[in-house]
Parts: structure tokens; C-alpha cells; sequence
């Protein structure tokens, strides 16, 4: 008789399961949301600060100057919101306001429509974000206020984005890599603003 096999210790051991959002604590989300859009609403104002400097003077001077004044009302919100929840704003901060001016500045340079093809690349993924965390407040009835809250600024992200289509975005030389660079850098600024 065959004695039996010694159990395989490496096997009875559960694997580690790779990083997942959803293994967060509800507090440790709740603080990564607000510092992700604090972060975000910082670097929108920057962005339309670096398109005003080149372009405020001209005949959109007065489009992004209210786009402008209404990511500042945004950004508003979450300054009160930061310190009332303890949670700290991004270490990134600096970064975002060098890069955020530069892109604004950048684009606006190429032209009227460049800069609003900018604005319509990073609402849409601002769009993508929000949605995401009003669906995830869903299940927190103790954080209503702060969903619609969310919900009304999404609302307020689609309006600045269909103004760029407006002002002819899509027209912009060389969109759709333009659009996808943006895209891709905003994503990149959303991942590392939530967790540095």
C-alpha cells in the first residue's frame, strides 16, 4: 500500500489576488474621489488659464472664460470639501500646474479649434470619470449630496464639451491623434492623482 500524498502546502495557500479597486476600504475610496477631482477641477482651471493667455483677447475669449469660471466654481467646491473630509489634495498638485497651463498654452497656440478639440478630449473622459463615480456613490445613500453634486458638474463638463464640438473641434489638422494623446495623458493624470 501506497501511503497517501503529504498535502501540498504551496496549493492549500490562496494566491494573492492582484490590486483591484473594489478591495479599497469605503473610507480609502471615498478619499481617493476627492482627491482625483480636486486634482482634475485644478488642473481644468489651469488648462483654461494657459488658453486665455494665448487666446482671451480673441473672438473665444469670452466661450473659455465662462468655461474657465465654471471649473473654478467646481475646484471651489472641492477646497471646501478636502479639508471637512481630512482627506489631503494630490502631492501632484505642482505637476498639474506646470502641465496643466502648458497644455492649455499649447494648444491654443495651434489655434482656436485645437484648443477646443483639448477641451472636448479631456471632458470626454472627465464625463467617463464622473459617470463611473456616481455609479459607484449609488450604493453609499449617505453620500446623496455629494453625487449630485458630482452629477451636476458632469452635466456641466458635457455642456464645455459640446461647445468645442460647436466651435468645430472635430476640424482640428491631425484630431483624432491630437484627441487620443489628450485622452491618453488625462487617463494617466486620473490614475496617478488618485493614489499619489
Amino acid at each position: 500500500m501506497s501511503e497517501p500524498d503529504a498535502p501540498d502546502t504551496a496549493k492549500s495557500k490562496s494566491p494573492r489576488r492582484a490590486y483591484r479597486p473594489g478591495d479599497l476600504e469605503p473610507q480609502e475610496r471615498l478619499e481617493r474621489l476627492l482627491r482625483v477631482d480636486h486634482a482634475g477641477e485644478y488642473g481644468a482651471k489651469r488648462i483654461y488659464e494657459g488658453q486665455l493667455a494665448v487666446l482671451g483677447s480673441g473672438k473665444s475669449g469670452s466661450v473659455l472664460r465662462h468655461m474657465h469660471e465654471q471649473e473654478v466654481a467646481h475646484l471651489r467646491t472641492f477646497e471646501t470639501l478636502l479639508p471637512e473630509r481630512r482627506v489631503r489634495p494630490t502631492l501632484l498638485q505642482p505637476v498639474w500646474h506646470i502641465a496643466g497651463f502648458a497644455l492649455g498654452a499649447a494648444t491654443a497656440m495651434m489655434g482656436e479649434r485645437a484648443a477646443m478639440a483639448c477641451t472636448v478630449a479631456i471632458e470626454e473622459v472627465i464625463d467617463e470619470h464622473y459617470a463611473e463615480q456616481a455609479q459607484e456613490l449609488e450604493t453609499a445613500p449617505e453620500e446623496a449630496e455629494l453625487r449630485e453634486t458630482i452629477e451636476r458638474f458632469r452635466a456641466e463638463e458635457l455642456e464645455h464639451r459640446d461647445i468645442g464640438l460647436e466651435h468645430e473641434a472635430e476640424r482640428t489638422p491631425g484630431y483624432e491623434v491630437l484627441s487620443g494623446l489628450i485622452k491618453a495623458g488625462s487617463r494617466a493624470a486620473i490614475w496617478l492623482s488618485k493614489r499619489v
